[in-house]
């Protein structure tokens, strides 16, 4: 059960407030304050429920999303919520079905949405109402993955080509940088989704998908994994420092890549070495390789490596196509300026 923090009743409506609980989630709404207005609409006809966003719910202005552009940015799982708890309501009453006003409010949901990605979704004024449960569980892939999906919705639904897909709020700034003529809906943050961003974005109408990342994620897309993180995808620092010698690094080099402890380490142990961008080019044509497996042919697949300032370390595009030319021994697809 959700705790009520208050409850106050006044003629013909009540009004419910809890304070939201986020647990571990990584969530801009931790603590918000969510309020419920029922108002009594005894001239409605029976079982009829208008829902309303009040002050601090957002509004959707673009197509893309669940709900359509005009709406309050309640999910249909809410939404289907709402109309079982007053069904259940007159129900366990016994009070005969009548129409109902229902608003719902966020107390500084304009304020707490600037903290989220609803700007670039389209959605203004406030916050969305997402919840499917009621109940809050630990961080899972499959919230990060419905807001991942979300993003790509709006993107193909605004007609794009493009979209690049970064790791963070870091490498979102560089790639837009990069490419500033994509607009703000098109950078989309995966986090450490590679593979499942790819299959998404391959399910839509994309002809050009980027991926921007720093180093660690760069080796350890290109040593095959699909999701990223450092508590599951480790980097196999003996494969790294035989890629590194086979790439020209020497002997006494290489040995140190294989007894490093974190990617940064690898990146500053090669920093100046003459072969450094052979290395790098070396990780982003795996990167490349593996990212392929998960996109059709027809669809131009972009890897952009980022140093931590931001200085663009390397970059390769490849469409289907040139990366088999690639695999045969060509160069083809090779473009370090554009």
């Amino acid at each position: 059960m959700i705790p009520v923090e208050t409850v106050e009743i006044s003629g013909d409506h009540a009004t419910a407030t809890v304070i939201k609980d986020g647990g571990d989630d990584p969530d801009a709404t931790h603590r918000a304050r969510i309020s419920c207005t029922v108002l009594l609409k005894p001239g409605g006809h029976g079982n009829q429920v208008l829902l309303r966003g009040g002050k601090g719910v957002g509004r959707v202005t673009k197509p893309g999303l669940p709900i359509p552009p005009g709406e309050p940015a309640i999910n249909p799982g809410p939404r289907k919520q709402l109309q079982k708890a007053v069904q259940e309501c007159f129900l366990e009453t016994g009070t005969a079905p009548m129409g109902l006003e229902i608003i719902i409010e966020v107390a500084d949901g304009e304020k707490i949405a600037r903290k989220t990605l609803n700007p670039r979704l389209g959605i203004v004024g406030g916050i969305s109402i997402l919840g499917t449960r009621g109940t809050v569980i630990p961080f899972s892939h499959e919230a990060y993955e419905g807001t991942i999906t979300l993003s790509l919705d709006v993107a193909e639904a605004m007609g794009l080509e493009t979209v690049a897909l970064c790791t963070g709020g870091k490498s979102e700034k560089f790639l837009q940088a990069l490419f500033p003529e994509l607009p703000e809906e098109a950078s989309i943050q995966v986090a450490d989704f590679f593979a499942f961003s790819l299959k998404e974005a391959a399910q839509r109408r994309f002809s050009h998908i980027i991926y921007g990342c720093f180093f660690g994620k760069l080796i350890k897309v290109a040593q095959g994994h699909e999701y990223t993180h450092a508590g599951t995808a480790l980097i196999d620092f003996r494969l790294l420092g035989e890629w590194c010698k086979a790439a020209g690094i020497n002997g006494q080099k290489a040995g140190a890549v294989v007894k490093a402890n974190t990617a940064r380490e690898v990146l500053d142990i090669i920093s100046h070495d003459t072969h450094k961008e052979d290395v790098i080019q070396t990780l982003i044509g795996k990167a490349v390789s593996n990212g392929r497996c998960f996109i059709p042919p027809k669809v131009c697949l972009e890897v952009c490596l980022f140093g931590f300032d931001g200085t663009l370390l390397g970059r390769r595009l490849a469409s289907g196509e040139a990366h088999r030319q690639d695999v045969e021994g060509q160069t083809g697809d090779m473009d370090e300026n554009g």
